[in-house]
């Protein structure tokens, strides 16, 4: 689960900076600056996704080998 975490981070990540880069002016122009703040709030509730799936891992880990040694 930790790689769809990381790839949602780097997707919100690239989206505003691309944003960010080359569409500012039209972002500002058409009142859409809002779309900046979408990838940082994306971006930013991705470390909590990242931390839930880490430990969501862990435990199957170790539900895998408890199974396994019984």
């Amino acid at each position: 689960m930790v790689p769809f975490a990381l790839v949602g981070l780097v997707v919100w990540a690239v989206a505003g900076l691309v944003l960010l880069i080359f569409f500012r002016g039209w972002l500002t122009e058409h009142g859409r600056q809002n779309w900046l703040w979408t990838c940082l709030a994306g971006f930013l509730w991705g470390f909590p996704g990242l931390a839930t799936m880490m430990r969501h891992d862990a435990h199957r880990r170790r539900r895998r080998a408890a199974a396994a040694r019984s």
